[in-house]
């Protein structure tokens, strides 16, 4: 009997470890990483005021959504005037399917930290003043359906691991000052549909490669420095000539046989 008031506080101890090691705790560590992003922004309309720290998660918080187990899986920023930098804190959002910060003042690169978000299905990043290359890590965003990156300031070439992304089905990049060649990498989305480069600084002639995607419903390159002929097999049989529009240099639609595809480059 005397071992039992020992007992007790053993218990006790044992119970606070119990608490502080739980998932409420484990999810807070998201709204860690979501404050000390806000710290760096600037929210002239205080879109962010109901992001609170203090609290148990941030499931509560405005313009985040978690799902039932108080996971982070969506967070919806659009049009809302805020400025600052990504910020590589984001990775820590492991369960995040949807990241949606079109519309804003976004400047700077984006963390190469960004390729982690392993669950991503959507990435609409669009109409800010980012800037940098692509991240190569973006290869590994297994889930990723959706890729807007247009009307930024992204310069460098399109990474060729972007191939990797065999979910993709839309990839927009127009309206930025990317370089180098459309890679032939691409040619492995196979369920891409909508793929728009116009209105970039790139060259080389358009891989033929492409001919082999059969659900590509939408295509524009216009107004680059692309050379050589037009396709003419696969979907760009169904292209209209617009979206090839302004390439001094490019020729077509291909005459085969008589030259060939690179024809001028």
């Amino acid at each position: 009997m005397a071992l039992l008031p020992v007992a007790l506080p053993c218990f006790s101890s044992l119970l606070l470890l119990l608490l502080v090691a739980s998932p409420a705790s484990s999810s807070n560590s998201e709204g860690e990483a979501l404050h000390a992003w806000r710290t760096r922004l600037t929210d002239p309309t205080n879109v962010l005021q109901s992001w609170d720290p203090t609290l148990v998660n941030p499931c509560t918080w405005f313009h985040v959504t978690c799902d039932s187990q108080n996971r982070v899986i969506r967070l919806d920023l659009g049009n809302s005037n805020i400025s600052g930098p990504l910020a590589s804190e984001l990775s820590r959002l492991e369960h995040l399917q949807y990241l949606e910060l079109y519309r804003n003042n976004f400047e700077g690169k984006i963390p190469a930290e960004l390729g982690n978000l392993k669950s991503l299905i959507s990435m609409d990043l669009y109409e800010n003043r980012l800037q940098g290359e692509i991240p190569k890590s973006f290869a590994k965003l297994k889930s990723l359906r959706f890729l807007e990156l247009y009307r930024n300031n992204f310069e460098g070439k399109i990474p060729a691991e972007l191939g990797n992304l065999k979910s993709l089905i839309s990839m927009d990049l127009y309206e930025n000052r990317l370089q180098g060649e459309i890679p032939k990498s691409f040619a492995k989305l196979k369920s891409l549909r909508f793929l728009r480069l116009d209105n970039n600084r790139l060259s080389g002639a358009i891989p033929r490669e492409l001919v082999l995607l059969s659900n590509l419903k939408v295509l524009d390159v216009s107004n680059n420095d692309l050379c050589g002929t037009i396709p003419i097999d696969g979907p760009f049989a169904n292209f209209p000539l617009q979206s090839f529009d302004n390439n001094s240099r490019l020729n077509g639609p291909e005459l085969q046989g008589l030259a060939s595809y690179d024809f001028g480059c």
